[in-house]
Parts: C-alpha cells; sequence; structure tokens
C-alpha cells in the first residue's frame, strides 16, 4: 500500500509492483488538509484490514499505527527522524505504535522503550552494497566527462512548513561556480523557470542511485538524498534550514566528513565548500574511503530487518535483552539473505510505503 506523494507511485509503478493506493491524490500544506488525509486514510486502510488476518503492519504512516491499535494487530513504525523533527507525525504515530524502527543515534523523545535502535541507517537497507551495486552502463549517455548533481526538494512534507533550501538565486551562483569543472545537472521535484531547462536531469527515477554514485558531487536541499549520497560514498553539500538539526546527518557530517551542510544565510560558506570540494584531485578516492570506513561501522540493515520481521515477536523480546544481537548483520555477506518478496511469503505483512 502506498499514498500519492512526490515520486513515490511513479517509483513503483516503474518498478513494476502491485499495490493499492490509499490516498490518490496529494494534499494541501495547511494543518487541517493533513489531518483530512489522515482520517481518510484511517478508514481506507480501516476497510481494507477488516477482513483480512495480517500478522503485522510496517511502514511509516501514522494511519496503519491507528488500525492496527484499533484490530489489534502488531505495528512496527520505520522512520530515521528524530523527535523534535516529525513532533507532529511522531505524536499521531508513537503512542500507538508497537515498536520504532530506527537508527540508534536518533532520539525519539519520550518513547525509548519503544525504540528498536539498529547501528546502521535506514537508506542502507537499499544501499548497501550487498544490495546495491552500481552499474555505469545506466550513466553512459552522462559519464564522459565529470558531472555535478543538484537535488531540489519540494519541501511538502509534513515537517517542512516554513523550510529553506536552494532559491533560484542561489542555483544561478551553484551553477555558475560548477559549470566549469564539468557537467551541471538537476533534479528537481517542484517547476522550474526554462532558463534552467537545460540543465535537467532526464532519466527514469529508479535510475538516480547510478547517477548519484557516478558524480562528482550532489549539492542540494534535500536531507534524503545527501544521505543517499553518503551511503555511495558521493560527497554532499546541502542548503537547508534543516542543516545541524537531524542526528543523522549530524553523525555523517562530523563522524564520518560524508556530507556538509549550511544554513540557506550561509550560502557564501557553502559556495566556498563547493569550490574546495571541486579543486580537490582525489575528491573521489578520498569519499569511497570515507564510505568504506562508515560501512565497517554499520550492519547489513536489509538482513537485520527482515530477520527482525520473520521472527517477530520473537526478535523484539530477544534484542530487549540482547541489543547486540544485531552485531551478527555485518558488512560481510548476510546472515539471513532473505530478500523481502520472500519474507512477505512468510507472514501475512501490510506494508504502507510513504515518502517523508
Amino acid at each position: 500500500m502506498a499514498k500519492t506523494k512526490d515520486i513515490l507511485t511513479h517509483l513503483i509503478e516503474e518498478m513494476g509492483w502491485e499495490y493499492k493506493n490509499i490516498q490518490s491524490r496529494g494534499r494541501a500544506q495547511s494543518v487541517m488538509a493533513i489531518f483530512l488525509s489522515l482520517l481518510k486514510r484511517d478508514i481506507k486502510l480501516f476497510w481494507h484490514c477488516l477482513n483480512k488476518k495480517y500478522d503485522l503492519l510496517v511502514g511509516t504512516d501514522a494511519s496503519l499505527t491507528h488500525v492496527g491499535a484499533i484490530l489489534g494487530i502488531p505495528r512496527i513504525t520505520i522512520l530515521e527522524d528524530d523527535y523534535r523533527v516529525i513532533r507532529g507525525l511522531a505524536d499521531l504515530t508513537y503512542p500507538f505504535t508497537s515498536c520504532i524502527f530506527t537508527p540508534a543515534v536518533c532520539d525519539v523523545g519520550r518513547w525509548e522503550d519503544k525504540k528498536i535502535g539498529y547501528n546502521g541507517y535506514m537508506k542502507l537497507a537499499y544501499l548497501h552494497p550487498n544490495h546495491f551495486s552500481p552499474n555505469r552502463d545506466e550513466v553512459r549517455n552522462i559519464s564522459a566527462t565529470p558531472y555535478y548533481i543538484i537535488r531540489l526538494s519540494g519541501l511538502k512534507a509534513h515537517h517542512d512548513f516554513g523550510i529553506k533550501g536552494i532559491t533560484e538565486y542561489y542555483l544561478e551562483k551553484i551553477i555558475e561556480k560548477l559549470k566549469h569543472h564539468g557537467r551541471v545537472f538537476i533534479s528537481s521535484e517542484k517547476e522550474l523557470p526554462k532558463k534552467f531547462s537545460s540543465y535537467l536531469l532526464n532519466i527514469p527515477v529508479s535510475k538516480i542511485h547510478h547517477h548519484l554514485y557516478f558524480a562528482e558531487m550532489l549539492i542540494c536541499d534535500s536531507q534524503s538524498m545527501a544521505v543517499e549520497a553518503a551511503m555511495l560514498g558521493t560527497p554532499s553539500v546541502r542548503i537547508s534550514s534543516f542543516s545541524g538539526k537531524i542526528t543523522v546527518l549530524e553523525e555523517l557530517e562530523y563522524v564520518y566528513k560524508l556530507t556538509y551542510g549550511y544554513q540557506p544565510d550561509n550560502i557564501w560558506k557553502a559556495l566556498h565548500k563547493i569550490e574546495e570540494l571541486v579543486n580537490n584531485p582525489l575528491l573521489r578516492s578520498e569519499y569511497r574511503k570515507r564510505r568504506n570506513r562508515m560501512l565497517q561501522d554499520k550492519i547489513d540493515v536489509t538482513a537485520f530487518f527482515t530477520w527482525f520481521v520473520e521472527k517477530y515477536p520473537q526478535s523484539l523480546k530477544l534484542l530487549k535483552a540482547n541489543p547486540d544481537y544485531q552485531l551478527r548483520f555485518g558488512l560481510q555477506p548476510a546472515i539471513h539473505t532473505e530478500k523481502v518478496p520472500e519474507m512477505l511469503k512468510n507472514k501475512h505483512i501490510a506494508y504502507i510505503a510513504s515518502s517523508n
């Protein structure tokens, strides 16, 4: 199940997966629109689950926790944002969920007793080298010369109210800084003026991670893609009001030095960092090494989560008693290597995808 948001349903359809859409239209950004949208999803999901025999509800959306609580179905909430960043969503979700599956560094507020903190990142689940192999054939049309990707977020998530990112003026300055060093491509969730049309990266959305891996650098106001770049060892400079406020990105910046965050009013510092990076002849090799160091410290999140769901609720009890059990799912080929489709065959599970 999924809801219409950004590229989510386009990506699911491109992958050829069957799904049920419980929110077929996008919503406005007002508090009332968000509340009504959630209420509609609650109702649709309730009627969908009423005559089913689901063992488990898994996903990021608050609606699954509400419906699961009413019907007595265990709920696993998957998130990687700190409580203070997603306070509204968290207050609607955490009281009703069975457990919160989140990176160990994330703060879940007063719901620590429900937290399953794993030694990794949510996006490492699909970008870990055990599960993702970059393919240069996917980028052959653009990789003859060095290239840079600029990613612009639509800033329409529930937690994006009042958040600022890369403005049109900043975008022009960034392009001017990069174009002398290679090709510049823009991937944007929002419509841009025609003067930027020649820079647009027109590719299937499912191919973006191959392009991101082979890029020299990412410049963005997207927190999600900055994390994805770090998972791939591609340096990133992000310009966003969220800079300095998200624990996952703070760890990636200050512990592993894979990304750099700047507030929008510090654009000149960001441009200076971009200049510093593009003039580093060893940029790619240095950041691949930093990525490898990060991977050595983290587990294979997909293997761990697959085990956790398949063995639930015994897995929950085991981890509460011995949190270090997760270390079995390290960088080496995973002990449990079943992919998600195989996992779904073993239990009657409803997974709700919701791009945050």
